[in-house]
């Protein structure tokens, strides 16, 4: 039976779609784990869930050589040496698309409440003052949008954005179909100048690390505001809170930070605590009931999916083989290393054996090749014995 092990409070969604698929060796647990403890809790397990505070390193996978693919219940895969896991046979997924409405609705609500300057006027409120002055107060009606990135959630930003009456512009590295009546930019400067709010969604690593400078916050329009629901890496705090203090910008919104908190009664470390212009929340951009249900659901799928018929498609670090029924008795899901002759080798110890192969296919990434074939015949222990002995092997199982 398949040993599964879920980390991080994953939603229940998840565990209805394995006990769907008869999948009932569950063990689930509320929190991360420190390593010592994360080691002996996958002990035996063939499937791990976590979520973004879970770390899965190289040393983690060598002493789990049973492990056979990895479900990350969110977007980012950061914690996962993906690599590692590529090079030992295992395939981690992930969840791009759940969270997309949750993350977008955040992005515009907080739009909204930063023209208006509704953070300032709360927060006096609160202190006994009651202003209702409308400087500096704006409807986002005839304003600018500018997304840095326009992907699955910035090009869902945009679309909401443009229902409230916003002008929408974006820039990403590469060419993307615009939605509505978002207009391209051809460089971030040029997105930077025009917008009245800059909201960002890039991926992390350092290809984006502090992508918003000193120097980009300056080409920023006078009073126009900063939004961040995409990785902490990719803004310059201390710029930022420079900008801010000086005027230059009117407001931000910061959901995410270069360095987190590691549990809730921890206090976050930054300058931009006790700024009133500032909206200030703990990475829940995606952290409704309705995304962690469809990223609990999205991500077990394909974990089903991977373990019934062997398919990868949608894995983030892995060659993507997509689905198909079974067309033999057997279905063998191999795992090489991508050298001349390693399909050829496979095939001739299956030949060997008197297999006939009804259906196979391939595809490589890297270092790695992915093959599986539907064959007919017995495929026996020591069938599969020569195919994992062999030194184009990197792992091999049998459905």
């Amino acid at each position: 039976m398949t040993r599964i092990v879920l980390f991080e409070n994953i939603h229940p969604s998840a565990l209805e779609v394995f006990n769907e698929a008869g999948l009932t060796d569950v063990v689930t647990y509320a929190a991360a784990l420190p390593p010592a403890e994360l080691r002996d809790a996958l002990q035996g397990a063939e499937l791990v869930g976590i979520r973004s505070r879970t770390h899965l390193d190289a040393e983690l996978f060598s002493a789990l050589p049973q492990l056979r693919a990895v479900g990350c219940f969110c977007i980012g895969t950061n914690q996962v040496d993906l690599n590692t896991a590529m090079l030992k046979g295992i395939p981690v997924f992930n969840a791009p698309f759940s969270n997309t409405r949750s993350v977008a609705e955040l992005v515009l609500g907080e739009t909204i409440l930063l023209l208006r300057r509704i953070p300032e006027k709360n927060d006096r409120v609160h202190h006994g003052h009651w202003d209702k002055a409308a400087d500096g107060a704006f409807e986002a009606r005839g304003k600018t949008l500018g997304i840095v990135g326009y992907g699955n959630i910035g090009s869902q930003v945009g679309i909401l954005a443009e229902a409230a009456g916003m002008r929408v512009v974006f820039y990403d590295v590469e060419a993307k179909l615009p939605l509505g009546n978002a207009r391209a930019c051809t460089s971030l400067h040029q997105l930077l100048e025009q917008a009245d709010v800059v909201t960002l969604h890039v991926p992390g690593g350092s290809g984006t690390k502090n992508l918003v400078n000193a120097k980009a916050l300056q080409a920023m329009k006078p009073g126009s505001i900063l939004i961040n629901a995409s990785r902490g890496t990719v803004v310059d705090i201390d710029a930022l809170h420079q900008a801010l203090q000086s005027g230059h910008l009117s407001g931000a919104a910061i959901d995410v930070f270069p360095v987190e908190p590691k549990g809730r009664d921890e206090a976050l470390q930054s300058p931009l605590i006790g700024m009133r212009n500032v909206i200030l929340t703990p990475h829940i951009g995606g952290s409704t009931q309705e995304s962690q249900e469809n990223i609990g659901r999205e991500v077990a799928e394909k974990l089903v999916r991977f373990v019934k018929s062997g398919t990868t498609k949608g894995a983030v670090n892995f060659p993507e083989v997509p689905y198909q029924d079974a067309g033999g008795a057997t279905r063998i899901l191999h795992v090489h290393r991508n050298v001349p002759g390693a399909l050829g080798t496979l095939s001739g110890v299956m030949a060997s054996h008197g297999l006939n192969i009804v259906r196979q296919q391939l595809q490589t990434l890297g270092e790695v090749g992915y093959v599986v074939s539907d064959v007919e015949g017995e495929v026996s222990d020591a069938v599969m014995a020569e195919l994992r002995a062999s030194a184009i092997t990197i792992r091999c199982d049998r459905i």
